[in-house]
């Protein structure tokens, strides 16, 4: 095997996870990061952010879909909402589909992962170019702490806590996030995984249970993330994502979609015993 033609990506010395690739499409170091695009055998181009994988064109779908419409199938009328993070612009995508929301921001640190998609991953970068939203490339913490009352979801589409994202896993962060949503909002953040993070987990539940009155994960597969079993942190001030879900509004929706469906939505919510008694009593969904 010729390791030149494989990327690696290695998760703590622990393991480490291998995909062919026919060659580099994008490899520039940003005032943040280093943003490379591979063409990837099996996967079509891939996402890397510091030797990360961030998304591929093969399964993007699945956690772009299970980070927007769960939260905005759970609110009732999601008018006004803002993304943190999200520079490959799949979530955008999924967010303007949906014929309620009359805005949408997003705040994206870094616009070298923006001009990458939009050279080389043009699945998720066509809802870059929506007349509904607005993309300011700024640091997402320092923009929502100058925000109140302003937004019905907000999406934090952020990489691990680390380099510029460690931020957006914080205390300070998640209080100023309370603050920007409206009195009915709902915030959902990329969570880690279960089965390698699950400490911090524990410490993102600890930090929105102070704050909201209805938190807890949801899971979603996917093929390119550490463990095949991903999570999202869901935290809402008012609505349940399961008693307050009206599921005949999917299918009204007239979106189509190609993992998300009411039946998921209502699944991804149950866990497995481990997780159960680990989030106890913090979990309160």
């Amino acid at each position: 095997m010729n390791e030149k033609e494989w990327f690696f990506e290695k998760y703590k010395d622990i393991f480490s996870m291998g995909f062919k690739f026919k060659k580099t499409l994008f490899d520039r170091k940003s005032e943040f990061q280093t943003v490379k695009i591979l063409e990837t055998e099996g996967y079509g181009p891939m996402l890397i952010n510091d030797d990360i994988i961030m998304t591929t064109e093969r399964d993007e779908f699945i956690y772009h879909e299970m980070i927007i419409h769960v939260p905005l199938f759970t609110h009732p009328n999601p008018e006004n909402v803002l993304i943190i993070g999200g520079g490959d612009g799949g979530s955008a995508r999924e967010v303007l589909k949906h014929k309620n929301v009359k805005k949408c921001t997003m705040i994206e640190i870094d616009s070298v992962v923006v001009e990458a998609c939009r050279e080389h991953l043009k699945a998720t970068s066509q809802g870059l170019d929506h007349p509904l939203l607005d993309l300011k490339f700024e640091d997402g913490a320092a923009y929502i702490a100058q925000q109140q009352d302003a937004f019905d979801v907000i999406i934090v589409d952020s990489s691990d806590p680390i380099g510029p994202s460690a931020v957006l896993f914080g205390d300070e962060f998640y209080q100023n996030v309370h603050r920007a949503l409206k009195k009915e909002g709902i915030v959902v953040a990329q969570g880690e995984s279960s089965f390698y993070e699950i400490e911090i987990q524990k410490r993102l539940l600890k930090t929105v249970h102070n704050l909201f009155d209805k938190v807890g994960f949801y899971n979603y597969d996917n093929l390119t993330y550490s463990s095949g079993c991903w999570s999202f942190l869901f935290a809402s001030k008012k609505y349940h994502p399961i008693k307050d879900f009206r599921k005949e509004n999917v299918k009204k929706s007239g979106i189509k979609f190609r993992y998300y469906n009411e039946e998921i939505h209502q699944a991804s919510f149950c866990q497995p015993q481990f997780i159960k008694e680990a989030f106890e009593p913090l979990w309160t969904l």
